[in-house]
């Protein structure tokens, strides 16, 4: 017999997933910080479209909430207080602040390998997960592992503090997309929290940024490796 057709719910979560982990990687070509906040931006609002899938599939009207919620702090905060940090008290800096092309530990190629490398392996294991039910898409599923793997590539690859910022904020993308495929109908409040923590870690990247940058002068880690003891 032909396989059936894709549900809303299976079919949305596997496209936007995958559009997901197509913009996490991304993020390893962009030479300037802004076009890694725009990537960022971009898988924040799929997010929340995907929050607004569950809800009209499974009926759980307390996801429109988090659906907007997301939106607000993930496309509008976020990007905002980045932006805010990226503009420089002086002109001279602006080059400095916006441009991470040399900030790679490895080749751009080498990178992507590696990264393509880490995704298959966190998609082929999270298909070995014993977890019941038909409400977890597992191609979905698959892919958000996937994009947590791939964040983690981006944090170690990138020597620049935005960057890594920006690895952390995108991987809780990818904690968020195998919240909402696997365990949807969590507590509202709970989600919420989460939210409330990605905003603290935004609040502690944000001062760690401005005094790394007035210290050294610069966002780059690489001396920071002159501090192992």
């Amino acid at each position: 017999m032909p396989a059936a057709a894709p549900g809303v719910f299976t079919g949305g979560a596997n496209v936007i997933a995958t559009a997901i982990l197509l913009a996490e990687f991304g993020m390893f070509r962009q030479a300037l910080v802004r076009d890694q906040v725009r990537l960022y931006m971009a898988q924040s609002g799929l997010i929340s479209v995907l929050a607004v899938i569950v809800a009209a599939a499974a009926h759980l009207p307390e996801l429109y909430v988090l659906a907007v919620v997301s939106a607000l702090l993930k496309v509008v905060v976020i990007p905002v207080v980045i932006s805010r940090l990226l503009r420089p008290e002086e002109p001279a800096g602006a080059a400095e602040l916006g441009d991470i092309a040399g900030s790679g530990g490895l080749g751009l190629a080498s990178t992507i390998l590696i990264a393509i490398a880490v995704a298959a392996f966190g998609f082929f294991s999270a298909g070995q997960l014993p977890i019941p039910g038909s409400a977890a898409p597992a191609v979905a599923l698959s892919v958000s592992i996937a994009v947590v793997l791939v964040a983690f590539v981006l944090m170690i690859h990138r020597r620049d503090v935005i960057s890594q910022a920006i690895g952390l904020f995108s991987l809780e993308n990818g904690i968020s997309l195998a919240a909402l495929v696997v365990a949807a109908s969590l507590p509202l409040i709970l989600e919420v929290a989460l939210l409330f923590d990605l905003l603290v870690a935004v609040i502690v990247f944000g001062l760690l940024i401005r005094i790394h940058h007035g210290r050294a002068e610069s966002l780059s880690t690489t001396e920071l490796t002159s501090l192992r003891g």
